[in-house]
């Protein structure tokens, strides 16, 4: 039997104390999710931004249009949980406007 796996990432929010039980079946890539994004925004600028607190492995900026106008969500991914804690907690963020930062998990990818 072939077992299929996917190349799509998931993005999980969990409570913080539940991410360790979590951390034992599966090897996990740490984020954080930056909403409410000015669509003027580029990654460049983002990991420049989120250097301070820590190695920035990954960054991308999708546009989600909403009933204002447009808006870009950024996917922020640091080398390790503490960085992303760090970089959470030291908000409430400004990045060109007002930011709401979420931190989530997804299982790492293969290849």
């Amino acid at each position: 039997m072939e077992v299929k796996t996917s190349k799509t990432r998931v993005y999980i929010s969990l409570p913080k104390k539940y991410v360790a039980a979590f951390a034992k079946h599966y090897e996990l890539d740490h984020w954080l999710v930056i909403k409410e994004l000015n669509p003027y925004v580029n990654e460049r600028y983002v990991r420049a931004y989120f250097r301070e607190w820590g190695t920035v492995t990954a960054c991308k900026i999708k546009m989600r249009p909403n009933l204002e106008g447009k808006k870009a969500v950024a996917y922020v991914r640091f080398s390790t949980e503490d960085e992303a804690d760090r970089a959470e907690w030291a908000g409430p963020h400004y990045i060109g406007g007002d930011v709401e930062v979420k931190q989530v998990v997804s299982p790492k990818l293969d290849g």
